[in-house]
């Protein structure tokens, strides 16, 4: 149960303003590259979690099992910065130039989240 050393593909949320924020759908569109890599990151996180179980399972020594924990936790976090430089990019750019200056605060209420 490694940590993935793949050299990280910048997101990208989408082409157009709409892409981003579509009034009250919105969606982001990534290339099918960078979702090929998200999906690959997030099916190894999904194993290592199985992974996990198993060794309590078994009743591995603790330490060991935390040490998982903590290697799942910075895969998760490594997909995290990917969405959000791809996010900051493009989504976050493109609104504040359509004078949407409340993404600032939708922005600073996920960066804090991620930061627990």
């Amino acid at each position: 149960m490694e940590k993935s050393l793949e050299a990280p593909e910048q997101a990208h949320c989408g082409e157009s303003h709409d892409a981003c924020h579509n009034g009250e759908e919105r969606k982001s569109h990534h290339s099918d590259k960078m979702k090929a890599n998200l999906i690959s990151r997030l099916n190894r996180i999904e194993g290592q979690i199985r992974g996990v179980k198993a060794m309590i399972e078994k009743d591995t020594y603790c330490d060991d099992v935390l040490n998982q924990i903590s290697a799942v936790q910075s895969a998760l976090n490594s997909v995290g910065k990917l969405l959000l430089e791809g996010h900051l990019k493009s989504c976050v750019i493109e609104r504040i130039q359509a004078g949407e200056s409340e993404v600032i605060d939708e922005l600073l209420t996920t960066v804090h989240k991620l930061m627990k």
